[in-house]
């Protein structure tokens, strides 16, 4: 018999979705809102213009914070926070990418509590109530983080090489917009990389072991969503790129709830941990070689395996046995890796994301680096709902075979 304990299961209160949803903004009631963006992109094809203008609309004076960074740093957050205690803002409106929306989250909280440490903020569910200074709006334009709809944030620390993630229910948005017309104007590498960051949030969530009746539709529907639709959205189909503008939201709406996995906890570990060669390994392209190996590593737990086989049947991949579903959905996404010209190891990884003979990562320089790597993985905070538990040696060996690209057979 199963037991169910309490638990959990956060949303934002209102969810604008479909082409032209941005118009939502017009009905917010505020005195003051700052918008927080990155590079350009936003103003280029004048979103953040309009969502400005809708602001105003909406009576409020409006402040601009630009020019947040990829992988947004702990100075950025506190910069930014610095420019909200001036402006007291009672609507943060973020919009863009992960970064903007992750980097404005970590502000909301440091405006709310001006003598919060970073360390603090880092502290798992440990976040005090929001909402006492103002209230917080996401925008995504990528179809792959869904920040705007979960309870976490990435802030990476560059003089450590690490990512952070903050998690808490307090930073969940009270409002997400999902307005496909922003989706549209990503470039062909970004539509790959944040839809497989997308798919691995529906499979982690799916099989990790705080997954439950109310995310395991979320992360199916999704998963099915994205086996359709990613990579006619990548050769330039509009229609199915809105369509996984809704699939990432829902795939983030199961995994803010259900949490992830090492595929995570290793991306995470990874992505700035070699930046002193030139390159980041790009979070979605790092969980899209990551998954088909951590899927090998816990189809050895029966339960995970039995999850996976799920998932497999309800994506009609076909196979009689569990291990042959496993083998099949393995096969599918390295194939829809191939499509979306993603590598398969780490040492076939180019500085420019793309596959290549000779990636920008040295062998010599990832293994001495990899003990501290593969140390820094397990104390992730995503490790902890892996179905399968793993120890440091294990997770050094499965670095290698992400690495080497070889199969995993422990």
């Amino acid at each position: 018999m199963e037991v169910f304990y309490m638990a959990r299961f956060t949303l934002p209160r209102d969810l604008y979705h479909g082409k032209g949803a941005l118009e939502a903004l017009k009905t917010f009631k505020g005195k003051k809102a700052i918008i927080c963006v990155g590079g350009g992109s936003m103003k280029r094809f004048g979103f953040l213009q309009k969502a400005e203008d809708y602001l105003k609309e909406a009576g409020m004076e409006v402040k601009l914070f630009e020019g947040i960074e990829p992988d947004p740093s702990v100075e950025t957050v506190m910069k930014g926070a610095a420019v909200m205690q001036e402006f007291e803002p009672d609507w943060i409106v973020a919009m863009g990418g992960g970064s903007p929306i992750d980097a404005a989250k970590a502000m909301w909280i440091k405006y709310e509590y001006p003598d919060i440490t970073f360390e603090d903020m880092c502290k798992v569910f440990g976040i005090p109530a929001l909402r006492n200074k103002a209230h917080f709006c996401a925008i995504s334009s990528t179809s792959g983080t869904a920040t705007e709809v979960t309870a976490f944030s990435i802030i990476t620390d560059y003089e450590k090489g690490i990512k952070y993630p903050i998690a808490d229910f307090e930073i969940t948005p009270d409002v997400a917009i999902v307005d496909p017309d922003l989706a549209e104007t990503m470039p062909q590498k970004l539509v790959a990389h944040t839809g497989m960051d997308a798919m691995t949030h529906a499979i982690e969530a799916y099989v990790s072991t705080a997954n439950c009746d109310f995310t395991d539709p979320l992360a199916l529907h999704a998963i099915k969503m994205i086996q359709s639709d990613l990579i006619p959205s990548y050769n330039g189909d509009m229609e199915k790129r809105d369509s996984m503008h809704n699939a990432q939201c829902l795939a983030g709406m199961a995994f803010s709830n259900a949490l992830l996995g090492i595929v995570h906890s290793m991306a995470h570990k990874t992505g700035a941990a070699f930046a002193d060669y030139g390159a980041h390994i790009i979070h979605g392209a790092a969980n899209a070689m990551y998954l088909p190996k951590v899927i090998a590593f816990n189809a050895k737990d029966e339960t995970a395996k039995k999850r996976y086989g799920e998932i497999a049947d309800f994506m009609k991949l076909g196979g009689n046995t569990l291990d042959e579903k496993v083998e099949l959905l393995i096969a599918h996404l390295r194939r829809m890796n191939d499509d979306l010209n993603i590598p398969h190891c780490i040492k076939n990884y180019g500085a420019d994301s793309f596959p290549t003979e000779q990636g920008f990562v040295p062998e010599e320089v990832f293994l001495e680096r990899l003990p501290e790597i593969a140390a820094n993985a397990i104390l992730d905070a995503c490790t902890g709902s892996n179905p399968r538990s793993i120890n440091p040696e294990q997770m050094a060996k499965l670095f290698k075979c992400t690495f080497y690209g070889t199969e995993v057979d422990f």
